[in-house]
């Protein structure tokens, strides 16, 4: 790692499983709870793929707002009404959950256009979910391929279950991204 691209992830506090997991039990509940007040809407829930212990720090805090503000100028530039449900800026990580009263299949496709636009936006995971649908709508459901990986290009979740790479690696990846982007 380069001088310019320090690891970002000397600060925060460590988050361990047991800490991940309670904070899954959370979104799924906000996730009920906004299709309760809205039951017809799409919902949109957007957080950063930080791997390791550390999930939330000002850097990643820097990182997760510039990523947001591009991804609201995508949703204005689509003309897609939006009212912000939730912001979470928790030890586990930042999120932000979005109610939207568009077509879910538009949404993914503005979803996928986000992620895929620019280095940084790869580390974001931008979620398009519908009441009563047992899980989020899928690059697949777009004939898409699935998410590629960001140090070597086969599929995330094929890397992800294989632990093909370290977390130091990854990590180095996403301080380098933040050093190119901020500094």
């Amino acid at each position: 790692m380069t001088a310019m691209s320090k690891s970002i992830f000397l600060a925060g506090r460590e988050q361990d499983i047991k800490a991940v997991l309670a904070n899954r039990d959370d979104r799924l509940a906000l996730q009920r709870k906004a299709f309760q007040q809205y039951p017809q809407a799409t919902l949109l829930d957007v957080k950063l793929n930080i791997p390791g212990p550390i999930k939330n720090n000002r850097y990643l805090q820097k990182l997760f707002a510039a990523g947001i503000s591009d991804l609201e100028e995508r949703l204005q530039e689509k003309q897609f009404a939006y009212t912000t449900f939730a912001t979470w800026h928790q030890e586990t990580g930042c999120e932000q959950f979005y109610i939207l009263k568009v077509d879910a299949a538009k949404v993914k496709q503005l979803a996928i256009a986000f992620e895929d636009a620019a280095e940084i936006n790869r580390l974001f995971d931008a979620d398009v979910l519908v009441q009563n649908q047992k899980q989020a709508l899928s690059r697949l459901d777009n004939g898409l391929l699935p998410r590629k990986c960001f140090l070597c290009n086969r599929p995330a979740k094929e890397c992800a279950r294989s632990r093909r790479h370290s977390v130091a690696e990854m990590q180095e990846y996403i301080s380098k991204i933040f050093a190119q982007t901020f500094c």
